[in-house]
């Protein structure tokens, strides 16, 4: 019995020993193996187990006992006769080496050799099996955090990929709009110097219109000397062909003279005998002013042959006193300002209701170019009985001998009058370059100046305004522009009322008809200031 128990047990321990590196490399084997597990815990429970002990207590003490001491051993298989026996159906196992048994050894060492090889082979076996369970436990705990890790790359790796896409997108945005940016660059800087050429163009052209109209004024200054000439030597002629016929002709007795009444301004008005009609009249409707002033006929008083009396007769200091002094006919006058020895000829209007105006401005047929220089304007030019600018100059002393108020008289292309009246009005000196003044609006036309009080006058070539550039160029005359004008009396006189023009360089009075309306006519006269409006 004990020896069906040990062929046994050597036999599950073989085909242990055979299918346990198999039970390692394949799943499947699993169930394979696991009934025979079964059995071996089963045998091992029951009576050959106490002998698989006992053979293997022998083989401990036969390896603990010298050599030459002999073992006793004790045979219980003949007292435990009672026990359950087992057959066990292993599969048949092949030998390919030479099975070695010593036939003179004893039975019971035979087996426990047997045994005792097989135990080592075993133990050998599960230690090699369990070595390389923890190597594997080792390679999946490895293997497990090495998948984790590889998860989290993958995952990092579509975040910067889509953080790289976004950057991308952003750069391209970025070059996208840099391009443009150049290219409007560009196109502005061609424009630029598309208008750098158009406005040298122009100040080559602006430069040739100042000398041709130098010459022009040169011109006209020798042509005036030559008349002044002419007049002189035809004076001299009339005066010696008179002395002749006076020589030769016999004296008659004249009549007697009746003296004229006095004037309340305390001068006596003039008027010329019928029969000196050989006499040159003194006063030119043109304004010579803005010419050379050396090359100028200054004017005189009347000739003492005319008069009655040696007191002056004239001239007067504004047109309200020869109104006072019984002209009331509008016509041209010639005035001396008090606190000045200045002589200039003006237009009277004495109709306007209640007279007394002295006209220091009219437009009315676009006859007189009214673009000029400062000095042109400080001397005044234009034709008395047409266009004319009284001159800065000649203002500022009128203006400041009293209180004068001003009337703007205007008539648009329908024939539409109407007027502005403010209740003072002066300039001040050059020294604080014509500096406007006006006082209280009265009128139906609108309050187009009172924007330009205090304002000092602007030229082409004198800038005073407060723009950055110079209002003279886009207006096209001269004014007390501010910034720059509600009002440009002196603009260009446009036909028709409405014009087409890059600047709004028109005669306009904005409240009126707007800036974009250049006026038919308009007059600016002055009247000292009674408290009273027109």
């Amino acid at each position: 019995m004990d020896l069906l128990v040990g062929l046994s047990v050597w036999s599950c321990t073989r085909l242990l020993t055979n299918m346990t590196p198999l039970m390692f490399t394949r799943v499947q084997d699993c169930a394979m193996i696991f009934p025979v597990l079964v059995l071996l815990v089963l045998l091992l429970l029951c009576g050959p187990a106490s002998s698989l002990q006992r053979e293997t207590q022998n083989i401990k003490n036969s390896e603990d006992t010298p050599k030459g001491q002999k073992t006793e051993t004790v045979d219980y298989s003949t007292a435990q006769t009672d026990k359950c026996s087992y057959t066990f159906i292993v599969p048949q196992q092949k030998n390919n080496g030479a099975i070695c048994v010593n036939s003179k050894e004893p039975e019971a060492l035979l087996e426990n050799r047997v045994n005792r090889q097989e135990l080592e082979l075993l133990n050998s076996e599960l230690q090699k099996q369990r070595r390389q369970i923890d190597a594997l436990h080792q390679l999946v705990e490895v293997d497990g955090g090495v998948i984790n890790e590889v998860k989290l790359l993958r995952k990092e790796s579509r975040n910067m990929n889509s953080r790289v896409t976004q950057l991308y997108m952003q750069l391209l945005h970025e070059i996208i709009r840099k391009r443009d940016n150049a290219l409007e660059v560009s196109q502005l800087e061609t424009r630029v110097l598309n208008h750098t050429n158009e406005m040298a163009r122009l100040a080559v052209r602006y430069h040739d219109l100042e000398h041709k109209y130098q010459r022009l004024s040169e011109l006209a200054g020798n042509q005036s000397a030559l008349l002044l000439q002419l007049e002189e030597r035809c004076k001299q002629e009339t005066y010696s062909y008179s002395t002749v016929q006076e020589r030769s002709r016999p004296v008659l007795p004249q009549p007697p003279i009746q003296m004229p009444a006095l004037s309340p301004g305390g001068y006596r008005p003039f008027h010329p005998p019928a029969y000196v009609h050989h006499t040159n009249n003194h006063m030119n409707n043109e304004i010579q002013n803005d010419q050379n002033p050396k090359t100028l006929p200054q004017p005189t008083m009347p000739s003492a042959a005319h008069s009655f009396t040696n007191e002056p007769l004239g001239p007067f200091k504004d047109c309200l006193e020869a109104l006072e002094s019984g002209y009331t006919t509008s016509g041209m006058y010639l005035l001396k300002p008090e606190k000045s020895n200045k002589l200039m000829q003006v237009w009277c209007d004495q109709r306007h209701d209640p007279g007394g105006w002295t006209v220091i401005q009219r437009r009315q047929d676009g006859s007189v170019n009214f673009f000029r220089n400062w000095d042109t304007y400080k001397q005044g030019f234009g034709n008395i009985h047409s266009e004319y600018w009284l001159g800065l100059e000649n203002i500022y002393w009128l203006t400041n001998q009293g209180t004068y108020k001003l009337l703007v008289i205007l008539e648009d292309w329908t024939g539409r009058k109407t007027f502005a009246e403010y209740a003072g009005f002066r300039i001040e000196s050059e020294a604080d370059f014509y500096r406007l003044r006006v006082g209280r609006y009265h009128g139906n036309a609108g309050d187009s100046l009172t924007w330009h009080n205090s304002k000092q006058f602007t030229t082409l070539d004198r800038d005073h305004d407060v723009y950055a550039g110079n209002c003279a160029h886009y207006q096209k005359g001269g004014w007390w522009y501010n910034a720059c004008a509600h009002s440009n009396l002196n603009g260009v006189w446009y036909r028709g009322g409405h014009y087409r023009s890059r600047y709004q360089d028109g005669v306009y009075w904005t409240e009126l008809r707007g800036a974009s309306y250049s006026l038919k006519k308009v007059t600016m006269m002055v009247r000292p200031n009674a408290n009273t409006f027109h």
